[in-house]
C-alpha cells in the first residue's frame, strides 16, 4: 500500500478526528463527510466534529487479513452508534474478540493504522476503545 505524504496531509482532518456531515436542509448529520445528503440529495452541507462517544450495534470478528496487517489479526470490526445517533463503522482496540458485546460504551482515539517503510510514514487514524465502567 503506497500512501504519499501529501494525501496524508490532504485527510489528516478525516484521519485524525471524528469529522462528518451536516444537512443544512433537512438538519441530518452523517459520516463519513460528503458533499450532498444521502437523506434529501441537498448539496447544502458543511463539516462537522462528531461525539467521541458511542455504543456498540454490531460487530464482527476478521481473523483473515489482507498482508500488512496480519500481525495486527484479529481485526473487530464494528458499526458504532454514536451519541447524536450517527452510525460509524469502525475497527475496535484495546479489546479481545470475546469481551466486545452489543451495547458496550466506546470512545473514539488516534492510533497508529500502518506504518510505510519506504516513506519512513506512519499513517493514524481513528479507533473505538471500550469506556471502563
Amino acid at each position: 500500500m503506497k500512501i504519499s505524504p501529501a494525501r496524508v496531509w490532504r485527510e489528516r482532518d478525516a484521519r485524525y478526528r471524528l469529522i462528518g456531515s451536516k444537512c443544512l436542509r433537512c438538519g441530518k448529520e452523517f459520516y463519513p463527510p460528503k458533499p450532498s445528503c444521502p437523506y434529501c440529495g441537498s448539496r447544502e452541507t458543511t463539516r462537522i466534529e462528531l461525539p467521541k462517544k458511542g455504543k456498540v450495534i454490531s460487530w464482527t470478528v476478521e481473523y483473515t487479513v489482507p498482508e500488512g496487517y496480519r500481525s495486527r489479526a484479529p481485526i473487530i470490526a464494528a458499526l458504532i452508534e454514536l451519541e447524536n445517533g450517527v452510525k460509524v463503522l469502525s475497527t475496535l482496540a484495546d479489546v479481545e474478540p470475546n469481551e466486545v458485546y452489543i451495547g458496550m460504551e466506546v470512545e473514539a482515539v488516534l492510533r497508529r493504522i500502518w506504518e510505510e517503510s519506504n516513506e519512513n510514514l506512519i499513517i493514524y487514524g481513528i479507533k473505538f476503545i471500550p469506556i471502563k465502567q
